[in-house]
Order: structure tokens, then C-alpha cells, then sequence
């Protein structure tokens, strides 16, 4: 195929990354490929929480926009970015192998310890879940809303804004920021948002099927595809946006899907997870399940008293 591929992606040296990434994904395979950048609401709004925007979209609307018009072929996101519901006429036609999922701590000073409830420690944040986990786990820490891309927060941290931030390994790990990761956050605590560490490929419903299925080959890891399938099939009967402090992580281990998932309570008193095992085929079903025993077992009014609160 000689046709240059249009990779629509947001303008922040993140995005940036995971759209060249995409281009060396085609590249490999002898496909070449073209970078549009296109501003979203989420980069235009800084001075509001994600959560008061609205989460549906926030980073994505413009760059679907694209995608009608067929200014551009694919869009390029990061997948935990991604609503569970994807517009009329869209669909994820492919994920990237997922990067390490932990949340990390980030820091200019050396001596950070948020296990240490003696000392105050200030962490910047804009994740509902992260703040949350926090309030359950580790209540001394304070929190202050930080939003922005990564150069902008680590500036705003610099300045004093806060001690250091809570954020995703794969984002400071891509940016070359591996030297300031003071602590590498445990799964079972910080178990991560729905996608987390893997870049998802957006387009039309309509694109070309030859060319849609060269995209695929090229960029598509079938067992991060088995993974976020299950976490984004549990988030969707839940409903969970950017907002809603629920969280979900897949790991194939010997063959089988193994989906943990669970929410927290927005003061986080209340944490409730569960785990279920099944067959990496069986991914959206066991999803499905998981969202199911959740909300029987007192997740339907946890998140009913999260989307009250959040209404306020």
C-alpha cells in the first residue's frame, strides 16, 4: 500500500511520543505515515478539574471530529484516557503493548516517604482514584489538583506547588523522567486506572478494512488486547469516567486472564475489589462479571453515593 497513514494526536510531548511510536510500529512493516496535531478541551482547560469539565471526551471529541472528515485516519490516545463508551460510529481497532502499569511517585527532592505519617507530604494529583486510594490507605498525605501535561506539572511542582506527584510510570518513563521516580507504587494498593501503560488506536467505523487490517498487524499486541478488553468491558458496565474513582487491572499468569478490579469511596473509607480467572478469549465477559459482583456485593452504592457527590 502506498498511501500515506494521517496520525491524529493532542500537541503534548506525551501524545507526541505515542504517535512517533505508532509511526515506528508502521514503519517496521513498511507503511508510511504523516503526524496531525490537533488541540482538545482537556489541553485548552487547565484550570478545571477533569471531573467538573465532564469526562466523556474531554481529551478525544476533537480528534473524532478528524476522524469524520477523514482529515485523518487513525487517532492516537492514551488508552486510559479512552471513556468506556465510545461514540456512535467509532471504535479502537488496536493496542499497543502495555508498558509497567504502576502508579509512581515523582520527585525533584530525594527523601520522600509517604508511608511516614509524621511528616506533612503534599503529592499533586488530578485522579479521583488516586486521591481516593490515598484517603484509604495513606490518610496523612494531602493532596493538591495539579493538571497540565508532565513538563507542566514537574514546573509547577518545582515552584512549590507540591512535594511531588502521583502519576503513571509509563508517562514519566517515556519522557525520560526515570531519574526523579522516588517510589514505584505496589499493584495492590495502587491498583491503576483501566488501560493504564498501553496507547490505543482510534478510527471511523468506516475506514477501509485492507487498511484497518495493515494497522492491526502493525500495532495491535494481542495479549494487551485480551488485557484492556476485560478492564474495559468492567468499566463500562460500571460507567466509569474519568471521575469515578474504580480501578481494574488484567494479567495473563499461565495461560489464564486473571481481572482484578474494584472502587473506593471518594473519602476513602470504603474499598471494595474482587478477582475473577477465566479463559484470555472470555475477556469482555469476565469484564462483565466482575462490573456484576462489584455493584451486588455494595459497589452500586458506593458509586451512586460517588455520582451524588460529584453532582454538588
Amino acid at each position: 500500500m502506498n498511501r500515506v497513514i494521517r496520525i491524529g494526536t493532542r500537541g503534548s510531548k506525551l501524545a507526541l511520543w505515542q504517535a512517533y511510536y505508532v509511526a515506528d510500529l508502521l514503519k517496521a512493516k513498511g507503511l508510511e505515515s504523516e503526524i496531525v496535531v490537533v488541540e482538545t478541551k482537556g489541553d485548552k482547560i487547565l484550570d478545571v478539574s477533569i471531573s467538573k469539565i465532564g469526562s466523556k471526551g474531554v481529551f478525544t471529541e476533537e480528534l473524532e471530529e478528524q476522524l469524520v472528515t477523514g482529515s485523518i485516519d487513525i487517532a492516537v490516545h492514551s488508552a486510559k484516557d479512552m471513556q468506556s463508551r465510545l461514540p456512535e460510529g467509532f471504535e479502537l481497532i488496536a493496542f499497543t503493548e502495555r508498558e509497567k502499569v504502576n502508579d509512581i511517585i515523582l520527585s525533584h527532592k530525594p527523601d520522600i516517604d509517604y508511608k511516614d505519617s509524621s511528616k506533612t507530604l503534599v503529592l499533586g494529583t488530578s485522579s479521583t482514584r488516586r486521591i481516593a486510594t490515598l484517603r484509604h490507605f495513606y490518610p496523612h498525605v494531602k493532596t493538591v489538583e495539579v493538571r497540565g501535561n508532565l513538563q507542566t506539572r514537574i514546573t509547577k511542582m518545582e515552584t512549590g506547588l507540591c512535594d511531588a506527584l502521583l502519576l503513571a510510570y509509563a508517562g514519566a518513563h517515556r519522557m525520560g523522567y526515570d531519574d526523579l521516580i522516588r517510589h514505584e507504587l505496589s499493584l495492590e494498593e495502587f491498583t491503576p486506572a483501566v488501560g493504564q501503560g498501553s496507547v490505543a488506536i482510534e478510527s471511523a467505523v468506516g475506514l477501509d478494512a485492507n487498511l484497518k487490517a495493515i494497522i492491526v498487524e502493525a500495532c495491535h499486541h494481542l495479549e494487551t488486547g485480551y488485557r484492556l478488553t476485560a478492564e474495559r468491558s468492567y468499566l463500562r458496565v460500571l460507567e466509569g469516567g474519568c471521575s469515578i474513582p474504580v480501578f481494574a487491572l488484567a494479567e495473563i499468569l499461565e495461560g489464564q486472564l486473571v481481572l482484578k478490579g474494584g472502587i473506593v469511596s471518594l473519602d476513602g473509607s470504603e474499598r471494595l475489589t474482587h478477582q475473577l480467572i477465566g479463559r484470555p478469549e472470555d475477556a469482555g465477559q469476565i469484564g462483565e462479571r466482575l462490573a456484576e459482583l462489584i455493584l451486588s456485593t455494595g459497589g452500586d452504592r458506593i458509586l451512586n453515593e460517588i455520582k451524588s457527590e460529584l453532582k454538588k
